[in-house]
Protein backbone atom coordinates (compact mmCIF):
# COMPACT_ATOMS: atom_id res chain seq x y z
CA UNK A 1 0.00 0.00 0.00
CA UNK A 2 1.54 3.21 -1.01
CA UNK A 3 1.83 6.23 1.71
CA UNK A 4 -1.06 7.70 2.55
CA UNK A 5 -3.65 5.74 1.36
CA UNK A 6 -6.38 4.52 4.12
CA UNK A 7 -5.93 0.95 5.14
CA UNK A 8 -9.34 -0.36 6.29
CA UNK A 9 -7.89 -3.61 7.87
CA UNK A 10 -6.50 -0.75 10.58
CA UNK A 11 -9.97 0.37 11.68
CA UNK A 12 -10.89 -0.18 15.53
CA UNK A 13 -14.35 0.25 14.39
CA UNK A 14 -14.33 -3.41 13.14
CA UNK A 15 -17.99 -3.84 11.82
CA UNK A 16 -19.43 -0.53 13.41
CA UNK A 17 -20.18 2.97 12.64
CA UNK A 18 -16.57 4.71 12.77
CA UNK A 19 -18.83 7.27 14.38
CA UNK A 20 -19.78 5.47 17.47
CA UNK A 21 -15.96 4.74 18.18
CA UNK A 22 -15.12 8.39 17.70
CA UNK A 23 -17.83 9.21 20.43
CA UNK A 24 -16.82 6.50 22.59
CA UNK A 25 -12.85 7.79 22.80
CA UNK A 26 -14.17 11.15 23.62
CA UNK A 27 -15.42 9.99 26.98
CA UNK A 28 -12.24 9.40 27.97
CA UNK A 29 -11.24 12.47 26.77
CA UNK A 30 -13.14 14.93 28.38
CA UNK A 31 -12.46 13.21 31.59
CA UNK A 32 -8.36 13.51 31.14
CA UNK A 33 -8.65 17.34 29.74
CA UNK A 34 -11.40 18.27 32.44
CA UNK A 35 -8.91 17.23 35.41
CA UNK A 36 -5.93 18.81 34.01
CA UNK A 37 -7.94 22.41 34.08
CA UNK A 38 -9.93 21.80 36.96
CA UNK A 39 -7.28 21.41 39.26
CA UNK A 40 -5.44 24.86 38.08
CA UNK A 41 -8.05 27.14 40.09
CA UNK A 42 -8.20 24.87 43.61
CA UNK A 43 -4.44 25.23 44.07
CA UNK A 44 -4.97 27.37 46.90
CA UNK A 45 -7.23 25.29 48.87
CA UNK A 46 -5.27 21.98 48.03
CA UNK A 47 -2.36 24.62 49.61
CA UNK A 48 -4.15 25.11 52.84
CA UNK A 49 -6.04 22.12 52.91
CA UNK A 50 -2.40 19.92 53.59
CA UNK A 51 -0.84 22.51 54.90
CA UNK A 52 1.98 23.79 52.36
CA UNK A 53 2.91 26.77 50.61
CA UNK A 54 1.48 27.82 47.47
CA UNK A 55 4.66 27.81 46.09
CA UNK A 56 4.72 24.05 47.08
CA UNK A 57 1.36 23.36 45.76
CA UNK A 58 2.12 24.19 42.04
CA UNK A 59 3.98 21.14 42.15
CA UNK A 60 0.45 19.31 41.68
CA UNK A 61 0.85 21.17 38.34
CA UNK A 62 4.38 20.25 37.67
CA UNK A 63 4.54 17.24 38.92
CA UNK A 64 1.42 15.58 36.65
CA UNK A 65 3.01 17.79 33.93
CA UNK A 66 6.55 16.51 34.00
CA UNK A 67 5.04 12.52 33.65
CA UNK A 68 2.54 13.85 30.82
CA UNK A 69 5.53 14.97 28.85
CA UNK A 70 7.66 12.03 29.51
CA UNK A 71 5.43 9.28 28.45
CA UNK A 72 3.47 10.94 25.78
CA UNK A 73 6.57 10.30 22.96
CA UNK A 74 7.22 6.63 23.86
CA UNK A 75 3.18 5.92 24.15
CA UNK A 76 3.26 4.95 20.43
CA UNK A 77 5.92 2.43 20.87
CA UNK A 78 4.00 1.15 23.93
CA UNK A 79 1.09 0.99 22.20
CA UNK A 80 2.47 -0.99 19.66
CA UNK A 81 4.16 -3.65 22.09
CA UNK A 82 1.21 -4.13 24.53
CA UNK A 83 -1.22 -3.68 21.92
CA UNK A 84 -2.94 -0.07 21.00
CA UNK A 85 -6.51 -1.11 22.85
CA UNK A 86 -5.67 -3.06 25.87
CA UNK A 87 -2.67 -0.17 26.42
CA UNK A 88 -5.62 2.75 25.67
CA UNK A 89 -7.60 0.71 28.64
CA UNK A 90 -4.59 0.21 30.64
CA UNK A 91 -4.08 4.05 30.72
CA UNK A 92 -7.59 4.54 31.49
CA UNK A 93 -8.11 2.60 34.01
CA UNK A 94 -4.68 3.60 36.06
CA UNK A 95 -6.28 7.34 35.61
CA UNK A 96 -9.02 6.82 37.21
CA UNK A 97 -7.72 4.84 39.97
CA UNK A 98 -5.11 7.32 40.36
CA UNK A 99 -7.59 10.22 39.99
CA UNK A 100 -9.70 8.32 42.75
CA UNK A 101 -5.86 7.97 45.32
CA UNK A 102 -6.11 11.87 44.31
CA UNK A 103 -8.99 12.84 46.42
CA UNK A 104 -7.99 10.71 49.37
CA UNK A 105 -4.55 12.36 49.57
CA UNK A 106 -3.74 12.77 53.44
CA UNK A 107 -0.38 14.82 52.57
CA UNK A 108 1.23 17.53 49.71
CA UNK A 109 4.18 14.11 49.53
CA UNK A 110 0.95 11.40 48.55
CA UNK A 111 -0.94 13.69 46.51
CA UNK A 112 2.25 14.46 44.24
CA UNK A 113 2.84 10.10 44.15
CA UNK A 114 -0.43 10.22 42.96
CA UNK A 115 -0.48 13.19 40.24
CA UNK A 116 2.46 11.45 39.33
CA UNK A 117 1.12 8.51 38.32
CA UNK A 118 -2.00 10.58 36.87
CA UNK A 119 0.62 12.14 34.15
CA UNK A 120 1.94 8.91 33.01
CA UNK A 121 -1.33 7.69 32.32
CA UNK A 122 -2.85 10.45 31.00
CA UNK A 123 -0.25 10.75 28.32
CA UNK A 124 -0.74 7.76 26.80
CA UNK A 125 -4.52 8.17 25.83
CA UNK A 126 -4.68 11.31 23.63
CA UNK A 127 -2.00 9.62 21.14
CA UNK A 128 -3.68 6.53 21.47
CA UNK A 129 -7.34 8.23 20.75
CA UNK A 130 -5.91 10.31 17.57
CA UNK A 131 -4.01 7.17 16.36
CA UNK A 132 -7.82 5.29 16.36
CA UNK A 133 -9.26 8.27 15.02
CA UNK A 134 -6.94 8.79 12.15
CA UNK A 135 -6.79 4.70 11.30
CA UNK A 136 -11.14 4.40 11.64
CA UNK A 137 -11.63 6.98 9.16
CA UNK A 138 -10.41 7.67 5.53
CA UNK A 139 -8.69 11.01 4.64
CA UNK A 140 -11.71 12.72 3.40
CA UNK A 141 -13.89 12.41 6.46
CA UNK A 142 -10.77 12.61 9.08
CA UNK A 143 -11.50 16.43 9.84
CA UNK A 144 -15.12 16.14 10.63
CA UNK A 145 -13.93 13.01 12.58
CA UNK A 146 -11.17 15.47 14.58
CA UNK A 147 -13.98 18.07 14.71
CA UNK A 148 -16.45 16.04 16.84
CA UNK A 149 -13.37 14.96 19.00
CA UNK A 150 -12.29 18.51 19.69
CA UNK A 151 -16.04 18.67 20.53
CA UNK A 152 -14.46 16.82 23.97
CA UNK A 153 -11.65 19.08 23.95
CA UNK A 154 -13.53 22.25 24.01
CA UNK A 155 -15.90 21.13 26.18
CA UNK A 156 -13.87 20.41 29.15
CA UNK A 157 -11.68 23.16 29.49
CA UNK A 158 -14.62 25.01 28.85
CA UNK A 159 -16.61 23.71 32.12
CA UNK A 160 -13.27 22.64 34.04
CA UNK A 161 -12.66 26.04 35.49
CA UNK A 162 -15.94 26.63 36.23
CA UNK A 163 -17.27 23.56 37.48
CA UNK A 164 -13.68 23.54 39.22
CA UNK A 165 -14.22 26.67 41.08
CA UNK A 166 -18.03 25.91 41.80
CA UNK A 167 -16.48 22.64 43.93
CA UNK A 168 -14.26 24.32 45.36
CA UNK A 169 -16.14 27.31 46.71
CA UNK A 170 -18.91 25.41 47.72
CA UNK A 171 -17.70 21.81 48.31
CA UNK A 172 -14.15 20.64 48.47
CA UNK A 173 -11.11 20.64 46.36
CA UNK A 174 -11.53 16.45 46.98
CA UNK A 175 -14.21 16.63 44.20
CA UNK A 176 -12.58 17.99 41.81
CA UNK A 177 -10.71 14.12 41.47
CA UNK A 178 -13.45 12.25 42.72
CA UNK A 179 -15.40 13.26 39.51
CA UNK A 180 -13.48 11.27 37.20
CA UNK A 181 -14.89 8.18 38.41
CA UNK A 182 -18.05 7.72 36.64
CA UNK A 183 -16.77 9.10 33.48
CA UNK A 184 -13.72 6.15 33.65
CA UNK A 185 -15.60 3.27 34.06
CA UNK A 186 -18.45 4.42 31.56
CA UNK A 187 -15.06 5.01 29.42
CA UNK A 188 -13.91 1.44 29.86
CA UNK A 189 -16.87 -0.57 29.93
CA UNK A 190 -17.85 1.26 26.22
CA UNK A 191 -14.33 0.27 25.22
CA UNK A 192 -14.29 -3.37 26.11
CA UNK A 193 -17.58 -3.37 24.40
CA UNK A 194 -17.21 -1.50 20.92
CA UNK A 195 -13.65 -1.38 20.29
CA UNK A 196 -11.85 -3.63 18.42
CA UNK A 197 -8.07 -4.30 17.71
CA UNK A 198 -7.33 -4.69 13.99
CA UNK A 199 -5.99 -7.77 12.70
CA UNK A 200 -3.37 -5.46 10.79
CA UNK A 201 -2.31 -3.76 14.42
CA UNK A 202 -2.08 -7.59 15.41
CA UNK A 203 0.14 -8.44 12.93
CA UNK A 204 2.23 -5.99 13.25
CA UNK A 205 2.45 -6.77 17.38
CA UNK A 206 3.82 -10.07 16.33
CA UNK A 207 6.07 -9.05 14.30
CA UNK A 208 7.79 -6.57 16.90
CA UNK A 209 7.80 -9.85 19.49
CA UNK A 210 9.03 -12.20 16.76
CA UNK A 211 12.57 -12.82 17.87
CA UNK A 212 12.39 -11.29 21.46
CA UNK A 213 10.97 -7.77 22.83
CA UNK A 214 14.29 -5.04 21.88
CA UNK A 215 13.48 -2.40 24.16
CA UNK A 216 15.52 0.87 22.94
CA UNK A 217 16.39 1.54 26.60
CA UNK A 218 19.19 4.29 26.40
CA UNK A 219 17.02 6.21 23.85
CA UNK A 220 14.12 6.07 26.67
CA UNK A 221 16.06 7.35 29.19
CA UNK A 222 17.80 10.03 27.40
CA UNK A 223 13.82 11.36 26.65
CA UNK A 224 12.95 11.26 30.20
CA UNK A 225 16.07 12.46 31.21
CA UNK A 226 15.71 15.46 28.42
CA UNK A 227 11.35 16.03 28.94
CA UNK A 228 11.56 15.72 32.52
CA UNK A 229 14.30 18.25 33.15
CA UNK A 230 13.17 20.52 30.49
CA UNK A 231 10.14 20.74 32.45
CA UNK A 232 11.08 21.44 35.31
CA UNK A 233 13.22 23.98 34.10
CA UNK A 234 10.31 26.10 32.38
CA UNK A 235 7.87 25.42 35.21
CA UNK A 236 10.12 26.25 38.12
CA UNK A 237 12.85 28.93 36.93
CA UNK A 238 11.11 32.11 37.57
CA UNK A 239 10.14 31.22 40.81
CA UNK A 240 14.16 29.44 41.57
CA UNK A 241 15.30 33.35 39.90
CA UNK A 242 16.59 31.07 36.58
CA UNK A 243 20.20 30.23 35.82
CA UNK A 244 20.92 31.99 39.40
CA UNK A 245 19.74 28.85 41.32
CA UNK A 246 21.86 25.83 40.98
CA UNK A 247 19.17 23.67 41.06
CA UNK A 248 17.56 24.95 37.62
CA UNK A 249 21.73 25.28 36.31
CA UNK A 250 21.86 21.44 36.64
CA UNK A 251 18.56 20.65 35.53
CA UNK A 252 19.39 22.56 32.36
CA UNK A 253 22.56 20.51 31.94
CA UNK A 254 20.92 17.32 31.87
CA UNK A 255 18.41 18.32 29.67
CA UNK A 256 20.47 19.97 26.66
CA UNK A 257 22.96 17.07 27.05
CA UNK A 258 20.28 14.16 26.86
CA UNK A 259 18.51 16.17 24.03
CA UNK A 260 22.20 16.18 22.04
CA UNK A 261 22.14 12.70 22.48
CA UNK A 262 18.83 11.79 22.14
CA UNK A 263 18.65 13.13 18.57
CA UNK A 264 21.52 11.45 16.87
CA UNK A 265 20.91 8.21 18.79
CA UNK A 266 17.64 7.95 17.63
CA UNK A 267 18.35 8.89 14.11
CA UNK A 268 20.81 5.74 14.03
CA UNK A 269 18.27 3.12 15.30
CA UNK A 270 16.15 0.72 13.12
CA UNK A 271 13.64 0.26 16.11
CA UNK A 272 13.69 3.99 17.68
CA UNK A 273 11.62 4.13 20.93
CA UNK A 274 10.96 7.67 19.29
CA UNK A 275 10.40 7.91 15.64
CA UNK A 276 12.20 11.32 15.16
CA UNK A 277 12.46 10.85 11.46
CA UNK A 278 8.79 11.78 10.85
CA UNK A 279 9.70 15.48 12.20
CA UNK A 280 12.25 15.71 9.72
CA UNK A 281 9.95 15.37 7.14
CA UNK A 282 8.83 18.62 5.52
CA UNK A 283 4.73 18.12 5.84
CA UNK A 284 5.22 16.37 9.17
CA UNK A 285 7.62 18.83 10.56
CA UNK A 286 5.78 22.19 9.74
CA UNK A 287 2.86 20.42 11.61
CA UNK A 288 4.55 19.60 14.77
CA UNK A 289 5.94 23.44 14.79
CA UNK A 290 2.76 24.94 14.07
CA UNK A 291 1.12 22.32 16.77
CA UNK A 292 3.95 23.48 19.19
CA UNK A 293 3.03 27.35 18.54
CA UNK A 294 -0.61 26.43 19.17
CA UNK A 295 -0.18 25.08 22.16
CA UNK A 296 2.40 27.99 23.17
CA UNK A 297 -0.35 30.72 22.64
CA UNK A 298 -2.83 28.39 23.64
CA UNK A 299 -1.65 27.57 27.34
CA UNK A 300 -0.10 30.51 28.09
CA UNK A 301 -3.46 32.45 27.66
CA UNK A 302 -5.56 30.21 29.78
CA UNK A 303 -3.02 30.06 32.69
CA UNK A 304 -2.48 33.62 32.97
CA UNK A 305 -6.56 34.55 32.63
CA UNK A 306 -7.77 33.11 35.74
CA UNK A 307 -4.36 34.54 37.52
CA UNK A 308 -5.14 37.91 35.90
CA UNK A 309 -8.91 37.96 37.35
CA UNK A 310 -8.68 36.35 41.20
CA UNK A 311 -5.15 38.42 41.58
CA UNK A 312 -5.68 42.14 40.18
CA UNK A 313 -9.59 41.75 39.92
CA UNK A 314 -10.38 40.12 42.99
CA UNK A 315 -12.81 37.50 41.13
CA UNK A 316 -13.39 34.33 42.82
CA UNK A 317 -12.13 30.95 41.59
CA UNK A 318 -15.47 30.16 40.36
CA UNK A 319 -16.31 33.73 38.63
CA UNK A 320 -12.76 33.62 36.84
CA UNK A 321 -13.97 30.15 35.37
CA UNK A 322 -16.78 31.28 34.68
CA UNK A 323 -15.70 34.25 32.53
CA UNK A 324 -14.00 31.57 30.18
CA UNK A 325 -17.00 29.91 29.43
CA UNK A 326 -18.14 32.19 26.64
CA UNK A 327 -14.88 31.54 24.66
CA UNK A 328 -15.53 27.31 24.78
CA UNK A 329 -19.40 27.82 23.34
CA UNK A 330 -17.89 29.89 20.94
CA UNK A 331 -15.53 27.28 20.15
CA UNK A 332 -18.18 24.82 20.17
CA UNK A 333 -20.30 26.30 17.56
CA UNK A 334 -17.09 27.06 15.49
CA UNK A 335 -15.90 23.57 15.33
CA UNK A 336 -18.46 21.54 12.91
CA UNK A 337 -18.21 24.81 10.66
CA UNK A 338 -14.36 23.95 10.73
CA UNK A 339 -14.70 20.71 10.33
CA UNK A 340 -17.48 21.19 7.40
CA UNK A 341 -15.37 23.67 5.52
CA UNK A 342 -11.77 21.85 6.20
CA UNK A 343 -12.76 19.10 3.08
CA UNK A 344 -13.10 22.09 0.49
CA UNK A 345 -10.31 24.87 1.63
CA UNK A 346 -6.51 24.04 1.33
CA UNK A 347 -5.56 23.49 5.19
CA UNK A 348 -2.71 25.85 5.52
CA UNK A 349 -4.98 28.57 3.87
CA UNK A 350 -7.38 27.37 7.19
CA UNK A 351 -4.54 27.22 9.86
CA UNK A 352 -3.04 30.69 8.71
CA UNK A 353 -6.75 31.95 8.95
CA UNK A 354 -7.07 30.77 12.66
CA UNK A 355 -3.48 31.90 13.82
CA UNK A 356 -4.22 35.37 12.58
CA UNK A 357 -7.60 35.76 14.62
CA UNK A 358 -5.56 34.98 17.22
CA UNK A 359 -2.88 37.05 16.44
CA UNK A 360 -6.36 39.98 16.54
CA UNK A 361 -7.86 38.29 19.60
CA UNK A 362 -4.53 38.89 21.51
CA UNK A 363 -4.13 42.18 20.30
CA UNK A 364 -7.79 43.11 21.25
CA UNK A 365 -6.72 41.63 24.88
CA UNK A 366 -4.08 45.25 25.19
CA UNK A 367 -6.73 47.12 25.57
CA UNK A 368 -7.29 46.02 29.03
CA UNK A 369 -7.74 48.50 31.38
CA UNK A 370 -7.87 48.78 35.25
CA UNK A 371 -12.02 48.92 35.03
CA UNK A 372 -12.47 46.04 33.02
CA UNK A 373 -15.97 44.56 33.16
CA UNK A 374 -16.80 40.99 33.30
CA UNK A 375 -18.13 41.08 29.68
CA UNK A 376 -14.63 42.35 28.26
CA UNK A 377 -12.92 39.13 29.24
CA UNK A 378 -15.86 36.87 28.37
CA UNK A 379 -15.42 38.49 24.61
CA UNK A 380 -12.22 38.52 24.47
CA UNK A 381 -11.90 34.71 25.27
CA UNK A 382 -14.94 34.49 22.83
CA UNK A 383 -12.56 36.07 20.16
CA UNK A 384 -9.56 33.99 21.11
CA UNK A 385 -11.46 30.64 21.01
CA UNK A 386 -13.31 31.11 17.93
CA UNK A 387 -10.09 30.51 15.75
CA UNK A 388 -8.91 27.29 17.58
CA UNK A 389 -11.31 25.16 15.27
CA UNK A 390 -9.74 26.34 12.26
CA UNK A 391 -5.98 25.37 13.79
CA UNK A 392 -6.78 22.08 15.62
CA UNK A 393 -8.67 20.05 12.98
CA UNK A 394 -6.24 21.00 9.93
CA UNK A 395 -3.22 20.60 11.30
CA UNK A 396 -4.02 17.67 12.54
CA UNK A 397 -5.71 16.40 9.09
CA UNK A 398 -2.13 17.54 7.11
CA UNK A 399 0.38 15.99 9.92
CA UNK A 400 -1.27 12.78 8.46
CA UNK A 401 -0.99 12.89 5.37
CA UNK A 402 1.25 11.27 3.42
CA UNK A 403 2.47 8.82 5.68
CA UNK A 404 2.65 4.99 6.42
CA UNK A 405 -0.23 3.43 7.92
CA UNK A 406 1.95 1.66 10.42
CA UNK A 407 3.33 5.57 11.68
CA UNK A 408 0.11 6.42 13.02
CA UNK A 409 0.77 6.12 16.67
CA UNK A 410 4.17 7.72 16.37
CA UNK A 411 2.51 9.96 14.63
CA UNK A 412 -0.03 10.59 17.14
CA UNK A 413 2.51 10.63 19.63
CA UNK A 414 4.75 13.40 18.57
CA UNK A 415 1.63 15.51 17.44
CA UNK A 416 0.72 16.01 21.21
CA UNK A 417 4.21 16.02 22.54
CA UNK A 418 4.11 19.17 20.51
CA UNK A 419 1.44 20.61 21.82
CA UNK A 420 2.68 20.03 25.55
CA UNK A 421 6.23 21.51 24.70
CA UNK A 422 4.62 24.39 23.23
CA UNK A 423 2.16 24.90 26.06
CA UNK A 424 5.08 24.42 28.43
CA UNK A 425 7.39 26.49 26.64
CA UNK A 426 4.59 29.65 26.61
CA UNK A 427 3.47 29.57 30.58
CA UNK A 428 7.06 29.90 31.03
CA UNK A 429 7.31 32.69 29.07
CA UNK A 430 4.22 34.39 29.68
CA UNK A 431 4.99 34.42 33.80
CA UNK A 432 8.66 35.02 33.27
CA UNK A 433 7.33 38.00 31.48
CA UNK A 434 4.65 38.93 33.52
CA UNK A 435 7.13 38.83 36.54
CA UNK A 436 10.20 41.24 35.04
CA UNK A 437 8.10 43.48 33.15
CA UNK A 438 6.52 44.35 36.37
CA UNK A 439 9.47 45.01 38.29
CA UNK A 440 10.10 47.19 35.00
CA UNK A 441 6.99 49.19 34.97
CA UNK A 442 6.79 49.83 38.84
CA UNK A 443 10.44 51.09 38.92
CA UNK A 444 8.97 53.33 36.41
CA UNK A 445 5.84 54.32 37.80
CA UNK A 446 7.44 54.75 40.58
CA UNK A 447 9.99 57.61 39.12
CA UNK A 448 6.93 59.56 39.20
CA UNK A 449 5.83 59.33 42.75
CA UNK A 450 7.69 61.21 44.80
CA UNK A 451 6.15 63.99 47.77
CA UNK A 452 7.15 66.33 45.98
CA UNK A 453 4.95 65.67 43.03
CA UNK A 454 1.80 67.89 42.68
CA UNK A 455 0.27 64.71 41.65
CA UNK A 456 1.13 62.33 44.36
CA UNK A 457 0.36 65.18 47.03
CA UNK A 458 -3.37 65.33 45.33
CA UNK A 459 -4.06 61.73 45.83
CA UNK A 460 -2.36 61.52 48.79
CA UNK A 461 -5.11 64.37 50.30
CA UNK A 462 -7.76 62.74 48.70
CA UNK A 463 -6.70 59.05 50.19
CA UNK A 464 -6.22 60.89 53.38
CA UNK A 465 -9.42 62.52 53.88
CA UNK A 466 -11.07 59.25 53.28
CA UNK A 467 -9.31 57.25 55.67
CA UNK A 468 -9.82 60.67 58.20
CA UNK A 469 -13.96 60.21 57.06
CA UNK A 470 -13.92 56.74 58.36
CA UNK A 471 -12.83 57.92 62.21
CA UNK A 472 -9.19 57.37 61.89
CA UNK A 473 -6.51 59.70 63.54
CA UNK A 474 -4.41 61.38 60.70
CA UNK A 475 -1.04 59.84 61.31
CA UNK A 476 -2.95 56.42 60.65
CA UNK A 477 -4.77 57.92 58.12
CA UNK A 478 -1.25 59.12 56.45
CA UNK A 479 -0.11 55.95 56.63
CA UNK A 480 -2.70 54.10 55.13
CA UNK A 481 -2.26 56.68 52.18
CA UNK A 482 0.78 55.88 51.82
CA UNK A 483 0.54 52.36 51.24
CA UNK A 484 -2.48 52.26 49.33
CA UNK A 485 -0.44 54.84 46.79
CA UNK A 486 2.10 51.97 46.44
CA UNK A 487 -0.72 49.37 46.33
CA UNK A 488 -2.03 50.94 43.48
CA UNK A 489 1.27 51.75 41.60
CA UNK A 490 1.74 47.80 42.12
CA UNK A 491 -1.23 46.65 40.46
CA UNK A 492 -1.52 49.01 38.13
CA UNK A 493 2.89 47.51 37.29
CA UNK A 494 1.07 44.01 37.09
CA UNK A 495 -1.55 45.23 35.01
CA UNK A 496 1.13 46.49 32.24
CA UNK A 497 3.07 43.53 32.40
CA UNK A 498 -0.25 41.18 31.84
CA UNK A 499 -0.07 43.74 28.52
CA UNK A 500 3.40 43.03 27.42
CA UNK A 501 2.02 39.20 28.05
CA UNK A 502 -0.45 40.07 25.06
CA UNK A 503 1.77 42.12 22.90
CA UNK A 504 3.95 39.11 22.73
CA UNK A 505 1.50 36.76 21.86
CA UNK A 506 -0.25 38.74 19.18
CA UNK A 507 3.23 39.15 17.34
CA UNK A 508 4.36 35.26 18.26
CA UNK A 509 0.69 34.42 16.14
CA UNK A 510 1.32 37.00 13.36
CA UNK A 511 4.50 35.65 12.88
CA UNK A 512 3.37 32.21 12.60
CA UNK A 513 0.76 33.68 9.47
CA UNK A 514 3.51 33.23 6.83
CA UNK A 515 5.43 30.36 8.23
CA UNK A 516 2.35 28.33 7.61
CA UNK A 517 1.74 29.16 4.28
CA UNK A 518 5.33 27.11 3.79
CA UNK A 519 3.07 24.02 4.66
CA UNK A 520 3.02 21.37 1.57
CA UNK A 521 -0.18 21.33 -0.32
CA UNK A 522 -1.78 17.78 0.36
CA UNK A 523 -3.59 15.86 -2.05
CA UNK A 524 -7.33 17.46 -2.29
CA UNK A 525 -9.88 15.43 -0.54
CA UNK A 526 -12.12 14.69 -3.55
CA UNK A 527 -9.32 13.24 -5.19
CA UNK A 528 -8.27 11.01 -2.29
CA UNK A 529 -11.27 9.65 -2.29
CA UNK A 530 -11.48 8.99 -6.11
CA UNK A 531 -8.61 6.91 -5.72
CA UNK A 532 -10.26 4.77 -3.37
Amino acid sequence: MSQGQWDRSRSAAGDRNPWLIATVVSIATFMLVLDTSIANVALRDIAGSLGSGLDEATWVITTYLVANVVIIPISGWLAGIVGRKRYYMLCVATFTVASFLCGLAWNLQSLLLFRILQGLSGGGMAPSEQAILADSFPPEKRSQAFALYGVAVIIAPTVGPTLGGFITDNFSWHWIFFINGPFGIISLSLTQWLLVEPDALKKERREKLRGGLRVDWIGMVLVVLWLGCQEIVLDRGQQDDWFSSGVILGFTAVAVLAFALFLPWELSRRDPIVDVRLVFSRQFGMSFVIMMSVGAVLFGSTQILPQLLQTSFDYTAYLSGLSMMPGGLGMLIMMPLAGAVAGWIQPKYLIATGMAVIAVAMWHMTNLAPDATFGFFAWARVFQMIGLPFLFIPINAVAYAGLRPEDTNQASALINMARNLGGSFGISLANTVIAQRSQFHQSRLVENVYPASQAYQHVSRQVTDYFLAQGMPRPQAQALATGWIGQAVGSQATLLAYIDVFWVSALFAATMVPLVLLLLRPTPVGRVASAH
